[in-house]
């Protein structure tokens, strides 16, 4: 009779894995095409700023450019706390702070993206 391994965690490696790569394309995809667009403005004021932002769709790539940021850094956060806390109290809490930190940067983000 072969004894069957009992497999334990989480199961969401190969996901996680898949989303930070993701991310990371997005994100350099996305730094890419700003630089393009930042250099090519004919002055750095507030004007040719605000312009490259009053466009909704660029608005909304780059709050989706800062939503890929907070959820590949909650990635490997998150996984830092899971190899390196072992109190699972103190790592409910990092859990937890971490989680508002990043969910108040994104609200943030938002904030700033729309009011320009």
């Amino acid at each position: 009779m072969v004894k069957q391994r009992i497999v334990v965690g989480a199961h969401y490696g190969l996901k996680d894995w898949i989303a930070q790569r993701a991310t990371a394309v997005y994100m350099a995809a996305y730094t890419i095409i700003f630089a393009l667009c930042a250099f090519s403005l004919r002055e750095l004021n507030y004007q040719e700023w605000s312009g490259l932002f009053s466009h909704g769709l660029f608005k909304f790539l780059s709050f989706l450019f800062f939503l890929s940021v907070f959820y590949h850094a909650w990635i490997g956060i998150r996984d830092l706390w899971m190899d390196y806390i072992k109190p699972n109290g103190v790592r409910l809490a990092l859990h937890l702070v971490t989680i508002f930190v990043l969910v108040g940067y994104a609200g943030w983000a938002a904030q700033i993206l729309w009011r320009l």
